[in-house]
């Protein structure tokens, strides 16, 4: 059975979101594993995954089994829309020039210059520092993944579906991190997460305004004319929003400019 229009979507959204996510937990185990130790940072890191895998399981199967079609609809349409909306507008200010680029290679020697400086203490025969850091970055940048995987899997009607494009990224970066044995740099990661940021305010948008249905006589989800055809109609607003945000903001750093 092929995959329609909105799965497809589901998966490009969430193999490019976590993508994101997992570029920069890799830039933090990777400076733990060179400045200090491997073996600790992948223990570190090996924790993390297992705490997060077992989370999104209790809490995917607690959401769907307690609240309706249209509520969970609405809860998670406006936390993505809340969600998309911060990853858009620190797109948009980027891509202005107001707001500087991720640099991949400044965070790695960042954290590596702080691994290098830090105590050598160590418990249970792991370098403590590596380990905690390595937890903590994967962990917290996993977090953000498993909301991704969650709120997509659960109006997809298929968490599976979206746990396997998160880990189809999880295995692209790590297959190319191992390769390079270096930050992922040279990947376009700022076009990357406005991308995201786009696609999340789309299907946020979306999935929102279907759950408004909670509030109406019955409690059913509203349909969108053209069903999902909506996405693209949605997809092409929030675009040509954010570009002409873009120009304006570039228009008026350039005013600033002049003046000063």
């Amino acid at each position: 059975m092929g995959l329609d229009a909105g799965e497809i979507g589901v998966i490009v959204a969430t193999v490019l979101a976590s993508g994101v996510e997992f570029v920069e937990a890799l830039t933090i185990v990777l400076a733990m594993g060179v400045a200090r130790d491997w073996r600790s940072t992948l223990w570190g890191s090996g924790l993390a995954l297992l705490v997060l895998a077992v989370v999104t399981a209790i809490v995917g199967v607690a959401i769907g089994s307690t609240v309706s079609e249209a509520g969970l609809q609405l809860v998670i349409g406006t936390l993505l829309l809340i969600f998309g909306l911060q990853w858009l507008r620190k797109a948009v200010l980027r891509a202005s020039g107001l707001k500087a680029r991720h640099d991949e290679d400044a965070v790695f020697a960042a954290e590596q210059a702080a691994a290098s400086i830090a105590n050598r203490e160590r418990h249970l025969g792991l370098d403590w520092y590596a380990f905690v850091i390595s937890f903590k970055g994967v962990f917290l940048e996993g977090l953000e993944v498993v909301f991704i995987v969650i709120t997509f899997g659960q109006n997809a009607g298929s968490i599976p579906l979206a746990a396997a494009g998160a880990g189809v990224a999880a295995a692209i970066v790590l297959v190319i991190g191992a390769v390079a044995h270096r930050p992922l740099a040279n990947v376009p990661e700022n076009t990357l997460k406005f991308a995201v940021g786009l696609l999340l305010s789309t299907f946020g948008t979306f999935w929102m305004a279907e759950g408004l249905g909670a509030f109406a006589a019955g409690g059913e989800s509203l349909q969108w004319p053209g069903g999902e055809v909506a996405l693209v109609i949605l997809l092409g607003a929030w675009c040509a929003a954010s570009w002409l945000a873009v120009v304006r903001l570039r228009s008026l750093a350039r005013r600033a400019k002049a003046v000063a």
